[in-house]
Order: structure tokens, then sequence, then C-alpha cells
């Protein structure tokens, strides 16, 4: 099934709910109002559904390929990134002073939802890609963004992200990589390192590794871990590349999903030691790693996104198609398309409300960001932060959470044709998998929203957030239409259900840890739920209005259905989750370690 991008929905949130015309005013974004991303949203449209959208089907089937310590991808891969540089996307949100084009996040974050959708696997190494480059506009000193930086944002070499070992997941204090020091101011690195994506492939003519590792005699722990340069080809003096560094891939996974993306295991230092350059100062290389991974997770929320989108895609196309049995109504005299059955409206209505509103919710996030880094004033700026780190662990803890719930749904909708791998909806499924655990697993991203986003100031932020929604139910309280009045009895219920939530996790954080972290992902998807259903609404009244003033209306009409669907089947969900948070921490905390 061929993918087509939702420019249209996109420019909607952009320009009602994410405020587009407010980003271009921010210093140095003059010229990214809405002309511009609907422009570029065009542009990238186009590149996504006749370039790399076609090249997904045919990754699943023909995954990238180890043999001899090199990896080789996926006929057609090295051509459509080739392609997808050449076009600017990879620069499209960094500085114009290192080759980039300067666009704010909120128009990337619309792109990188089309790549995402159009091709998960291959837009794994943009991702990365964009992670290293982040790292280093906020560590690498001046010589080294302008070594490295110009060369990833034009697509000659790429980023990888080296975090975990064989015996360090999500717990790097375990790290055991080495770094020696060397007389001339480099390191010797050793050690090995897992599931690092496109850590080895044939796209591009260098990889920029960025390694967590620990210098020798370093203090014990997450204080004692600094970052480093580690490239695959070392450089020459006058930049070009010289002989290959001591890193080398000996094998790639064989994953349930996103096959076509290599996952590489990467051995730093058999042959006398990889030499790599330290960011920044030593023994702060978590706190720079930082930085990489919220860009990350934002960017795989987003991919929960794209991935629930191209599922929607299929199963509508396929509920168009698929004639089975007569409606119920007895509307029609035979057997019909399933389209017309209620059940699959229902399943084809969660997926299209869910993804709208998670698409809201990231937009919105996004613009935030943009503020939080150009507005001229300090305490808007840090005003937008905040919310902005509030909003990243629900963007990416949510959103990929969802991204399971709609690519099964797009299974269901195919009956026992979506169980067959020839369709292509299990391949959704199995790539979304990955969505919920990698970049910090779903628990992970609850542990942040519990103890740094909640917990730490009392529930301030959290309560803002609370305020900034009662708002939006008082502009619903002045309308009269059916949908409006169903909306704000659904959203008031569900924000009173999270402020109720707030209370209780601020409260027992300290006091009963176990209680509060017991039903961390229940607040979470809570949370995420109630903020997509705050966006819903907004999108709601906006649509409303527009279909006032004779614009659109076909589009306005199903915005407001899809909205009321929203508050009706998925915001009146948020209070039975309140209740299993509140009161439900014993039957999770009780049981015997032994009788497991």
């Amino acid at each position: 099934m061929s993918y087509r991008a939702p420019v249209k929905d996109m420019l909607f949130v952009m320009k009602e709910l994410a405020g587009i015309d407010a980003v271009a005013q921010l210093p140095g974004h003059a010229e990214a109002g809405y002309d511009t991303a609907a422009a570029v949203l065009e542009e990238c449209a186009k590149l996504n559904e006749d370039v790399i959208a076609p090249l997904n089907r045919p990754g699943d089937l023909n995954p990238s390929s180890f043999a001899n310590g090199e990896v080789r991808t996926t006929p057609g891969f090295k051509q459509a990134f080739r392609q997808f540089a050449d076009g600017g996307w990879q620069g499209l949100q960094h500085p114009v002073e290192l080759g980039g084009q300067g666009l704010p996040k909120l128009i990337h974050a619309a792109c990188a939802e089309m790549v995402n959708s159009a091709n998960l696997s291959f837009a794994l190494c943009p991702l990365l890609t964009d992670g290293a480059i982040e790292a280093l506009l906020t560590a690498g000193s001046d010589e080294q963004k302008t070594t490295y930086i110009p060369k990833m944002v034009d697509g000659t070499w790429t980023g990888s992200m080296n975090l975990t070992e064989p015996q360090a997941g999500s717990d790097l204090s375990m790290v055991r990589t080495r770094a020696e020091p060397q007389p001339d101011g480099s390191y010797k690195i050793f050690g090995t390192k897992i599931f690092i994506t496109y850590g080895e492939h044939d796209l591009a003519e260098n990889i920029v590794h960025l390694v967590l590792a620990r210098v020798v005699g370093a203090p014990e722990g997450v204080k004692g871990i600094s970052l480093f340069i580690v490239p695959k080809f070392l450089l020459n003096a006058d930049g070009s590349l010289g002989a290959r560094n001591d890193v080398h891939c000996v094998s790639i996974e064989h994953k349930l999903g996103i096959k076509a993306s290599p996952t590489a295991v990467l051995q730093y230092g058999d042959h006398g030691g990889a030499i790599g350059y330290v960011i920044g100062q030593e023994n702060r290389g978590l706190e720079y790693m930082f930085v990489m991974m919220n860009a990350a997770r934002f960017g795989v929320g987003v991919q929960g996104i794209a991935v629930a989108e191209r599922a929607y895609q299929q199963a509508v196309a396929y509920a168009r198609d698929r004639v089975q049995s007569r409606p119920v109504d007895g509307s029609l005299p035979a057997a019909a398309a399933i389209i017309h059955h209620p059940d699959v409206k229902r399943m084809l209505m969660t997926m299209r409300a869910h993804v709208e509103g998670c698409r809201a919710m990231a937009l919105v996030a996004a613009a935030a960001f943009d503020a939080a880094h150009a507005h001229p004033d300090a305490d808007v700026r840090k005003q937008n932060q905040a919310f902005y780190e509030f909003m990243v662990p629900l963007v990416k803890g949510f959103s990929t959470e969802m991204s399971l719930d709609v690519a099964s749904l797009g299974v269901q909708v195919h009956g026992g044709m979506g169980f067959i791998e020839e369709t292509g909806a299990a391949q959704h499924l199995r790539d979304a998998k990955i969505l919920t655990i990698y970049e910090g697993t779903t628990a992970i991203q609850a542990n942040d929203l519990v103890g740094r986003k909640t917990a730490r100031d009392g529930g301030a932020m959290a309560r803002a957030v609370a305020g900034q929604i009662e708002a939006t139910e008082r502009a619903l309280a002045g309308r009269d239409s059916v949908a409006a009045r169903a909306m704000l009895k659904r959203l008031a219920a569900a924000r009173q259900a999270f402020v109720d939530v707030v209370g209780f996790i601020a409260g027992q954080t300290k006091a009963s840890p176990n209680a509060a972290f017991a039903g961390s992902v229940p607040y979470l998807l809570l949370a995420g739920n109630l903020v997509g259903g705050w966006q819903m609404a907004r999108a709601l009244i906006a649509a409303e209005d527009r279909l006032a003033d004779d614009v659109d209306a076909d589009f306005m009409r199903a915005k407001i259905t899809t909205a009321r669907f929203y508050a009706d089947h998925i915001l009146s969900k948020v209070p039975g989750l309140r209740d299993s948070i509140v009161d439900g921490a014993a039957g999770v905390t009780e049981m015997a370690v032994e009788a497991f």
C-alpha cells in the first residue's frame, strides 16, 4: 500500500495548535512561517512518498547483511540516502553556519514523521546523526564542531550513539569501556558496545561514533563516565580520510522488526586501541549524552506516531476494498466493504484519533522547544523549557505505546490477512515493538516523569499544565455544540483525575516510593492520554471556528468528529487509570517475590 503524507493535518496542527506564526516571530526564524512550512512539507512529502516509502517492504524482506566485517544495506537505500542528504533534509534544523538550514524543530518534527512513516529502518540513520550533531553542538569544541558537523549535515558522514554494553543496558553506571589518555591529548578506547544502530553501514564514507567510556582512574559509577568521538576512519591534517580506526563491527543482530536497519556489535581496541577524542570535560559524559538521548527520545516518540499513521492508512485502504457481510442496519442489500461495519469503524476511529492526538502533542512540544531556545525573554524561555521537558516522556512513552495498540488494530482490521506477512500489516506491528524499548523503556520514561518531572518540584509543572487545560475547558464551556459539550465533560473529568494522581505521586515518592512507582507507567499513560485529549479539544475549537468561516468544511467536520470520538472513547479511560494508581499499589507490591 502506498504512503501519502498527512500534510493537511500537519499544517492544521502547526497553524492552529502549535503556533507556527508565533514561532516565525522568534529571532532567527523570521523566514519560517506558515508558507515556508507548507512549501517544505510538500517537498518532503514527495521524497518520502516516491523514493523512501517504496523501500519499506523490500527492506523487511531483504534486510541489511553482514559479511567479512562489512555491512551491506538493502538495495536502494544508498541511493535514497544520497537523495535525502542532497535535498538538505539531514540539516533541516541545524545551524546555517555549519551547513544546515536553521529551521525550527516544529518544521523538522513534521518532516521527521514523514520519513519514519515512509521507512522506519531507513529513518533511524538520520535520527542517530541528528542526536550526534546535537551532542556536539552542546559540548563539542569549536574545532570539533567545524570538523564533524558539516560533514554529518551534508550526509558525507553519519553519527552513532554508543551507550549499551553486554553487562550495562539501561544502568550506565556499569559501563566498562575504558579510555587511556595519550601524550598528544587523544585517548585509546577499549571495549565492546552492543545494539548500535547504524554502527556499521555502506551509506556514507565515514561514521562518527560517540562513545561512553571511563577514563583510567576515573570515579566509579555515573560520575566517572566521559564521552568521546571515535571516527570509523581517522582524519588527515587536511581533513581528508586517513587510516581505518581500531573499531570494527563483529556482528549485526537478527531482530523482530526494523530489519533493514543494521544493529551492530562494535569492538573497540582489539588491535592496539581505537583513537578517540574527549568531548567537553572528562567525567561529564553522561550529562552530554543526555542531550543526545533527549533529542532521540522525542524522535522515537515521533517514530511511534509515524508507524501508527502508516498502519492506519493501510487499514483504511484494506477496509475500503475488503467485501464481507451485509451491514447490520440493512442499509445495503448485499455484502459490503467492511468499512461500513460499526466495529471496523470503531477500530479505524481509534487509530485515527490516537494518531491525531499524539501528532498534536508532539508538534506543540516542538514549538515549545523552539521558544525555549530562541525567545528573547528569559522567563518565557524558562517556562517553555520546563513544559518541553515535561512533555518529552509523554511524547516518547505514550506515543510509542499507542503505536503498538494502533498497529495491532491494523492487523485486526485485516483479519486473517493481517496475520499473513504478504499484506505488510504485520510489519508495522513488528517494527513498532522496539519503540517502547530503545532510548529508554516505557518504565524509564515513567520513572523520569514521576521523579524528575513531578516529584522534584512538588507537582508544580504538572499542575501548571492542568491550569492550561482548565483554560481550554472554559473555552469549551462557551460553546453550545454537542461535540464541545461532550469534550468538556470528558476533559474536565480527565484533568481532575490527573490532578488527583499528581497529588498522590508528589506525596508518596519519598514517603512510600514503591507505591508511587508501582503506578508510574499508568501515570504516564494517563498524562499522555490527557494531553492528547487536550490538544484534540483545542483542535475541535479551531475546527468549529474554521467551519463557521466555511474553510475546508469536509476536513473541519472530520476533525470535529475525531475529537468527539477521542473524548468519548479514549479520554473516558483516564478516571479508571487514576483509580488503579491511587488505590492499586498494594496489588502490585504485596506479592512475595518467592510466589512468582
